[in-house]
């Protein structure tokens, strides 16, 4: 390089040009030369890579090596070369200044190709970590995105040194200084480490899970998991970014117990009106009798009381003294055999049909019991089933669901009227 330098230079002062105008245009014309010597080689790199080495690991039966396609690592090791070429040919003019410069460029050079052939290299081992068992429960996402941050701070602190001249020492002795203003700039990502850390230890959260948080308005499946936020798609197919460490600071709902647990709880009460409550009739019960989930209990109930009764000598028609059963009594009885008869019901969880306190609303029966199927469409199909039964069968126990007056009801009770 220095013989084409030493070369246009005589040419153009035996054109009669000035020493330094000369000097300027061979500087000028040396650097150019550079650039497209680069760009040449670069372009033939390039091209060799993609004819052999990624046309061969493509026909390879390993998936791994596809990634380092698509994440471009072999496009940034194709710059290397180039590098070399400015390497190799910086110091081909007697210009100290433009020597140093172009030296320094090499060197800022080298630190840019290397700086992004690792960020690359890491987006690629996240992308196979993915294909592994372990990321369905773990996420290294926010770990991938600290060591990319580590590399470019390697990065600035070197080109620091370079561009001011100072080693590596005499730079960190000047940053820490500003050692307030890192901490301020990179704030969000120092919580967001801490915060990934927790999660991940605790296995708190992962991809995949159904979370609640309404204090950030989520609620919806996890996407994506970083060092700085967590992606939550929503039901309605909304995204909501939640900064990761407000997962630690706050609290939120984890569904993922209960789609593991195998059942999704049905937590649901119907209020009845008090004034329908009362005691079994003959009629009623022999009317309750043909149904096929009392037909049984309701004889065996009346022989237990039958028996009570005559305990404490109490005659047959005492309605005061002696015990008797009630049509809620009955018909808690026969929800309780209507919700076990059903196939969509788990019998070895959590089984209740139980009376709450009663409020000026009426006497809540409450159904706690837990559905086998935990998809949302189906699971709210069971509840809606049990309870479309619930307010059709209510009539046939002489009870009544209460529900406050609407103006049909002031208008039919005008009508009674007269």
């Amino acid at each position: 390089m220095k013989f084409i330098y030493n070369w246009i230079l005589s040419s153009l002062l035996d054109a009669g040009l000035s020493d330094g105008m000369a000097k300027s245009l061979s500087i000028f014309t040396g650097v150019v030369i550079i650039i497209i010597a680069m760009i040449i080689v670069q372009a033939v790199t390039t091209k060799i890579l993609r004819v052999t080495v990624i046309k061969l690991l493509e026909k390879t039966k390993a998936t791994w090596d596809d990634y380092f396609i698509k994440r471009k690592v072999f496009a940034a090791l194709a710059h290397f070369p180039s590098a070399l070429v400015l390497t190799y040919t910086y110091n081909f003019s007697d210009s100290m200044f433009m020597t140093t410069l172009l030296d320094k460029v090499s060197q800022m050079y080298y630190i840019f190709l290397f700086t992004l052939a690792l960020a690359r290299v890491a987006n690629a081992a996240n992308d196979i970590y993915q294909t592994t068992e372990y990321a369905k429960s773990r996420s290294i996402k926010g770990y991938i995105q600290l060591v990319q941050i580590f590399i470019y701070f390697i990065a600035f602190i070197l080109s620091i040194s370079i561009l001011s001249e100072k080693d590596l020492s005499g730079v960190l002795t000047g940053l820490s200084a500003l050692a307030a203003v890192i901490m301020l700039v990179f704030k969000d990502s120092i919580l967001g480490f801490v915060a990934s850390i927790q999660l991940s230890a605790n296995n708190m959260l992962k991809p995949g899970d159904w979370i609640a948080m309404p204090s950030h308005g989520a609620d919806g499946t996890v996407i994506d998991i970083s060092l700085n936020t967590v992606k939550v798609q929503n039901w309605d197919k909304t995204i909501t970014t939640i900064p990761t460490y407000a997962l630690v600071a706050d609290s939120f709902n984890n569904w993922t117990g209960m789609e593991e647990s195998g059942g999704r709880r049905i937590k649901r009460s119907i209020n009845i009106d008090m004034t329908s409550v009362h005691f079994c009739d003959p009629e009623l019960l022999s009317k309750l009798s043909k149904f096929h989930l009392l037909k049984e209990y309701i004889p065996q109930r009346q022989k237990e009381i039958a028996e009570h009764n005559l305990q404490i000598e109490v005659k047959d028609g005492d309605v005061f003294n002696g015990r008797r059963q009630t049509n809620i009594g009955v018909f808690r009885y026969y929800l309780d055999a209507y919700l076990k008869q059903n196939p969509n019901i788990h019998d070895n969880m959590t089984f209740l049909v139980r009376h709450l306190q009663p409020t000026e609303k009426g006497l809540p029966i409450e159904i706690y019991v837990f559905s086998k199927d935990q998809r949302w469409a189906y699971y709210e199909a069971i509840q809606a089933d049990i309870f479309d039964h619930i307010l059709a069968i209510l009539p046939e126990f002489g009870l009544r669901v209460f529900q406050s007056p609407t103006g049909h009801d002031f208008l039919s009770f005008k009508n009674d009227l007269g």
